[in-house]
Formats: C-alpha cells, sequence, structure tokens
C-alpha cells in the first residue's frame, strides 16, 4: 500500500492528518495520502521560492532535466499505469494513453526550455530611431502554483509543472485528492532527473483547508489550474492581479454533416464520448447529426456500443471502468433518468451498477434537461438532429461554455462556416471535440476559462517579458 507523504523543504514529511486512498472500482483501500497544515503551506511556499531565487537554473540545464524525466517516464511506464487504474478507474488502454502522452510532454517542455527566448522589437521603423535597438528577454516569475484535477492526474500535471520548470520556476502541487498517487510518482521522478529538491512541493490536502491557504499565500506568482467554472471564479477572485491559467468546465459539440465519411467518424465520436467514462472536459456530450444520416449514425451508435461495456477496468474486455466515485455515478444516474422522464428515449446503455455507469446514447432529449444543459462529466452522449447547420451551431453557442468543437464534413465552406461562428477556444475539422494533441495551444473563451495550455504557450505565460533597449 501506498503511503503517500508530503514534500517540501527538500525531503519528504508526514502531514498533520491523514485519509485512505480507495481503488475506484472495488473500493478497496490502496494507499494513506497525508494532509498538508496551514503551517507547512507557508514552508513549503517559502522554501520553494527561496530555492529557485538562490539557485537560479539556465535554459541547457531545464531542458536537460525534462529530457531526463521524459526518459525515466517511459521506462516506469507499466507502473504508471498500473497506479492510474488504481487511483482513477480508468482501462488499461486510457492509462497507457495518459502515460504515452506524459512523455510528449515532457518531451515539448524541454524542447522549448532549450530555444526559449524573446524577439526583436522593430523600433528602426520609427521614423528619426537610429543607434538603436529594442528586444525582449523572457524571465521566470519565480514560484508556480499547480492545482490538478483526478481525471487527468499525470498529463494535466505535467502540462502545469512542466512548463514551470521550463521557464525556470519553481513548482508547487496540489493534486486532487481523489488521485495523489500520480503526482507522488512524478515528484519522485523529477528528482531522479536532477531537479534541484528545493524545486518543487508537493501537498496533499482538499481544496477548503490546503487549497485556500496557497490562494491566500503571497508567494506563488502565478496559479495554473484544471477545474470547475465555481472553483476557477474563486481563484480569480482570491489572487487578485497575480497571473492564472485557468481551464475550466465545458459542454463539448460535436456536428456530423451529411456528408462526412461516417465509417470514419462514428468511431471516433463514440470513443470521444466515452474515454475516461465520459470524465473529460472535452468528450462529446452533445452529438449534432444532420438529418439525412440520423438514422445510419444511432444504429452504427447502438451496435457498436452492445459489444462495449462498462466495468472492472483491468478486464481487457471492459470498455470504460467506473466514475471517479459512486456518488458521481448515481449523480449521473439521476440525470439520465431525468431526461428519460421528460421523454428522451435510451439508444444504449442508460443503467448503473455501483460507480460503473453503462455508455448511454440518448435521443429526443428536452433541450432542458440536465443532460442537455450542464456539463454531465460522465458516459453520456445526446444526438441532436439538425437541417441547417447554422442552427446547430447556434444552439451549440448557447452553453455559458466555449472550450472545443468539431465538425466533420467534406465541404470547405461548411468547415470554415463553424471555424469562424463557434464560439470556443478550438474547433476541430473531422475531428472530435476531443481532438487536442498535446503540442497544441489549449484553452477556452467565455465561462471555460482563459490562459492556454500547451508546452509553448504555457512557457510564455510562466515567463516575464521584460523589453530591453539599447542606444550607442
Amino acid at each position: 500500500m501506498n503511503s503517500l507523504r508530503l514534500y517540501f523543504e527538500g525531503d519528504w514529511r508526514d502531514g498533520e492528518d491523514s485519509a485512505p486512498v480507495l481503488d475506484k472500482f472495488d473500493a478497496s483501500p490502496i494507499g494513506v495520502v497525508h494532509y498538508a497544515s496551514k503551517d507547512q503551506v507557508a514552508r513549503a511556499t517559502r522554501h520553494a521560492l527561496q530555492s529557485q531565487q538562490g539557485t537560479p537554473l539556465t535554459p541547457a540545464e531545464r531542458a536537460r532535466i525534462l529530457e531526463d524525466a521524459a526518459a525515466l517516464l517511459e521506462s516506469r511506464q507499466e507502473a504508471f499505469e498500473e497506479a492510474i487504474v488504481g487511483e482513477t478507474g480508468f482501462t488499461r488502454a486510457d492509462a497507457r494513453r495518459e502515460v504515452t502522452r506524459g512523455v510528449q510532454t515532457l518531451k515539448l517542455c524541454a524542447s522549448e526550455a532549450a530555444r526559449l527566448v524573446g524577439e526583436l522589437v522593430p523600433i528602426a521603423g520609427t521614423p528619426g530611431v537610429t543607434g538603436r535597438v529594442a528586444f525582449t528577454l523572457r524571465s521566470p516569475i519565480g514560484l508556480v502554483c499547480a492545482i490538478t484535477p483526478f481525471n487527468s492526474p499525470l498529463n494535466t500535471l505535467l502540462h502545469k509543472v512542466g512548463p514551470a520548470i521550463a521557464a525556470g520556476n519553481a513548482v508547487v502541487i496540489k493534486p486532487a485528492t481523489a488521485t495523489p498517487i500520480s503526482a507522488a510518482k512524478v515528484v519522485s521522478l523529477l528528482l531522479a532527473a536532477g531537479l534541484p529538491p528545493g524545486y518543487v512541493a508537493l501537498l496533499h490536502g482538499d481544496g477548503a483547508t490546503v487549497g485556500s491557504c496557497l490562494l491566500e499565500d503571497p508567494l506563488p506568482g502565478f496559479y495554473a489550474f484544471t477545474g470547475s467554472t465555481a472553483v476557477g471564479e474563486l481563484i480569480a477572485r482570491s489572487i487578485g492581479i497575480r497571473r492564472r491559467q485557468l481551464e475550466l468546465g465545458s459542454l463539448a459539440s460535436t456536428i456530423i454533416c451529411d456528408d462526412a465519411d461516417l465509417e470514419d467518424c462514428i468511431g471516433r465520436c463514440r470513443d470521444a464520448a466515452f474515454r475516461k467514462a465520459g470524465q473529460v472536459c472535452t468528450s462529446v456530450q452533445r452529438l449534432y447529426v444532420q438529418d439525412g444520416v440520423l438514422d445510419t449514425v444511432v444504429e452504427q451508435l447502438r451496435a457498436d456500443l452492445s459489444s462495449r461495456p462498462g466495468g472492472d477496468p483491468r478486464d481487457p474486455s471492459s470498455y470504460i471502468g467506473p466514475l471517479i466515485s459512486e456518488r458521481e455515478a448515481e449523480r449521473v444516474q439521476e440525470w439520465v433518468d431525468e431526461a428519460v422522464s421528460a421523454g428522451a428515449g435510451v439508444v444504449a446503455g442508460g443503467t448503473r451498477e455501483g460507480a460503473v455507469v453503462q455508455p448511454t446514447v440518448l435521443v429526443d432529449v428536452d433541450p432542458r434537461s440536465r443532460v442537455m444543459c450542464e456539463e454531465v462529466f460522465g458516459p453520456v452522449v445526446c444526438i441532436r438532429p439538425f437541417g441547417d447547420l447554422a442552427a446547430a451551431v447556434a444552439e451549440a453557442n448557447e452553453t455559458p461554455y466555449g472550450l472545443a468543437a468539431g465538425i466533420f464534413t467534406r465541404s470547405l465552406a461548411r468547415a470554415m462556416y463553424a471555424a469562424e461562428h463557434l464560439q470556443v477556444g478550438s474547433v476541430h475539422v473531422n475531428e472530435t471535440s476531443n481532438g487536442r494533441l498535446d503540442v497544441m495551444p489549449y484553452g477556452g473563451q467565455k465561462a471555460s476559462g482563459n490562459g492556454r495550455e500547451g508546452p509553448r504557450y504555457a512557457i510564455h505565460e510562466m515567463s516575464e517579458e521584460r523589453l530591453l533597449s539599447l542606444r550607442w
């Protein structure tokens, strides 16, 4: 059983309290996590910032550490996969994808660290300016606070920690209380790769205590958070003018036009709706299908899901595993039952056993149902027929969120219409709303947050830009 201690001031330490970590499928204990006190939080941030200021790392040193961390993660893939399956309930395939993407994220951060530069400012184009040059430099902010979610306990963590280190910052990590094992493994990995011990701190605890202490602490200069819009709004209010990157709620839509390659797109939409049991911000929750291909799409999804059950994530025959808790599964089932009571039809799934909700496809859903209006964060997709593309786009825009969307079409005109009119941070053509690659800029509009992930973009956000002008 894992003993998940705190890490700060260059050492692993006990917390003031502890709690069990449970396997998400059978609820058996797989670890004990230590929770930090308010005093330990303050000590951790102070020491991390002092370490960063006292022993700055060169870009070459940062790149080498991140390269070595990527190699170590690759060599430890199986151990990380096992940890992720236990603490999240993901299938082995989803856990494997999480680790593989984590390796890529670290490699991208390493390459960007080695070429982090400013830019030349074209002041020679200003009338009367001679004998002078201007350019920008990029320097570390100092201390980054990374607050990470349960649904991507490794790769989302690395999308915050990797850029923070690449930019020359120290980082304090507060992982989700349900999934602390991956974070502890990452800290061990970074230390083994040569990160100076003072450059990282790991603080377990809930948002009301440890999270609040971190927001009240004056030392972090940047906050990187993935989670709910409500918590994102709390962070924004609490930290004032300090900089932040907030990846918040979503209600993602994907559109299938009648000229789409159905053989390709139906499988992509199915997997994008149910990967990680639908617990992904860009999971396809609303699937808009043009009238001419509606019956084909519905019947193919029905057939596909008849042989793709939810169950034990360690069983190779399970298409998806459990949700993060039985309470969340009960909530999702309640929303499905409400929709069905209001007239929705069940194409597939619609049932629950323990924390496992079967992959569920609904049709004829009342637009006022919660499965249509709120982020379900579970394995449920609502099929919405449409005749006119403009109407589908308009309805997709009616949510308060704007993270990502996808459209399948062979028409350049339709693709460009969607790109110009969908109010989201990313539009993927002939891909689903879940079509993100780790090299891409990633972030949303409206209530889905602000700032951008993606190593190159996050590194720029986690560094200060300074103008230098020289006259001779």
